[in-house]
């Protein structure tokens, strides 16, 4: 018989033990009370919003720039590593306040948003652009970051399966378990990746499109940096000082925005967070597919993709293991189901090797599609464990 610590709910959802979610709650107490239900609150949200996406992009730079004196491991490390900086920010700040569920639906929202609305947008204007041919790329590089996007499938549907079977060993124990234990083979299969793309195989991720040898003037021109290694130090480091003190305004005040503008925190967290946190990559990706240059774009969506599912999530679990905050990989079905059914999308209209501007209008489609479902979607949580 299991112990009565469900609460009932319009879809089927189960909470952690009582005295989990209480000591959740008395973390994030203050949290709350400040987050009221004002206008001033939705203002504050608003325009930490609005002020972190300059300073993401920005960002981007400063990382981009300091990569010309790394090389090509270094700067794929710089990458794995300030790319995303914005998203595990928010992340950090949100699972240091017990929003465990914030956490993971801004992580995968940034995964819906990389592979629907970034390379949809990517193929739309690239398309537009090329309109009287189809744009080209390297399927080769794209099938190992499929395989790697599936995996995180495969990583956070077991341990959402093993909880809503009841089917755990120990209950309330063996889920966090089995996310700990993926979390650390993630962490170990990502590291294996950067070997394997910037060192053993760097051949795998060559263009297909081969135009570039013909312009190697341009190429080296674009290839030359516009700033000192210090200055790009300097500028990475107070963006990123910036975004965090932004960060901890955005979360104190997620709370008190859903309610004052009638908003989910879910539709916050996979549509609004994502979309500043990726405003780097947009703009990058479909500046180079306007540039017939397909698989650098592609590089900048699937690689960020692959990058949250691989890095930042496993890397917030173990972050909130040593932390003592039960962050695991359960993210319940709705999302769970809205991630696989979006990887599968994508790979199926990359399995092609070729890409137009009716591919990505559905890739954005499907995007709008998401964004409406979590519109209406209501988590029971609403935000915390």
């Amino acid at each position: 018989m299991r112990p009565d610590y469900f609460v009932s709910s319009p879809a089927p959802f189960r909470t952690r033990p009582v005295e989990e979610k209480r000591d959740l709650e008395l973390e994030g107490e203050s949290l709350i009370s400040s987050s009221s239900p004002s206008s001033s609150t939705g203002w504050v949200f608003f325009f930490s919003l609005l002020g972190i996406t300059p300073l993401a992009e920005r960002l981007g730079y400063a990382t981009e720039q300091l990569a010309y004196y790394t090389g090509p491991i270094g700067g794929g490390l710089l990458n794995a590593t300030f790319g995303n900086v914005t998203e595990m920010i928010i992340s950090i700040y949100a699972l240091k306040d017990g929003m465990i569920r914030v956490v993971q639906q801004s992580l995968l929202g940034s995964i819906l948003s990389n592979l629907l609305l970034v390379l949809g947008c990517a193929f739309f204007t690239g398309g537009i652009v090329h309109y009287q041919k189809d744009q080209v790329f390297n399927k080769a590089a794209v099938v190992v970051n499929s395989g790697l996007l599936m995996m995180t499938v495969m990583s956070i549907t077991f341990p959402a399966v093993l909880y809503f079977t009841n089917s755990e060993v120990l209950l309330g124990k063996s889920e966090l378990a089995l996310s700990r234990f993926i979390s650390c083979i993630m962490l170990v299969t990502y590291a294996t990746y950067l070997v394997f793309q910037f060192k053993s195989h760097q051949n795998l991720h060559n263009p297909i499109n081969q135009e570039v040898a013909q312009n190697e003037e341009v190429s080296d021109e674009e290839g030359m940096p516009e700033i000192t290694w210090w200055e790009a130090v300097c500028w990475l480091a107070f963006f990123t000082l910036w975004i965090s003190i932004l960060s901890e305004y955005l979360v104190n005040t997620i709370q008190g925005a859903s309610e004052s503008l009638n908003i989910s925190v879910s539709f916050i967290s996979v549509i609004l967070l994502p979309i500043v946190g990726n405003v780097t990559e947009h703009a990058s990706a479909m500046m180079f597919a306007m540039k017939d240059k397909l698989d650098i774009s592609l590089g900048v969506s699937i690689g960020s993709s692959t990058q949250i599912s691989m890095f930042v999530i496993p890397f917030c679990v173990v972050a909130g293991w040593i932390a003592g905050k039960p962050m695991d990989l359960n993210f319940q079905l709705f999302e769970t189901a809205t991630l696989f059914v979006a990887i599968l999308v994508v790979v199926v209209t990359l399995q092609e090797g070729t890409a137009n501007y009716f591919k990505g209008l559905m890739l954005i489609l499907c995007y709008l599609v998401v964004a409406a479902s979590f519109f209406l979607h209501s988590d029971p949580s609403n935000g915390y464990y």
